[in-house]
C-alpha cells in the first residue's frame, strides 16, 4: 500500500504528482499488464533475443 504524507501547505496537486512518481517506480502498472496475457517461455526468449539483435544494430550503426 502506497502512502504519501501531504506536508503543511503543500497542494495536493503536488502530493498527486508524487504519488504516481511512487506508483510508476513500483511497476505494478507494467506488472499487471504482462499477467494479462500468457506468453510462452520460448516466445518470451526469442522476443529477448531480438530486441538484443536490434540493440546491437543501433550500436554498430552509431560507430
Amino acid at each position: 500500500m502506497l502512502r504519501v504524507k501531504i506536508h503543511d501547505g503543500e497542494s495536493i496537486d503536488r502530493a498527486l504528482k508524487r504519488f504516481k512518481k511512487k506508483f510508476e517506480k513500483t511497476g505494478v502498472l507494467r506488472e499487471i499488464r504482462e499477467r494479462q496475457a500468457y506468453t510462452k517461455p520460448s516466445r518470451r526468449k526469442r522476443e529477448q533475443h531480438l530486441k538484443a539483435v536490434y540493440k546491437q544494430q543501433l550500436l554498430q550503426e552509431e560507430l
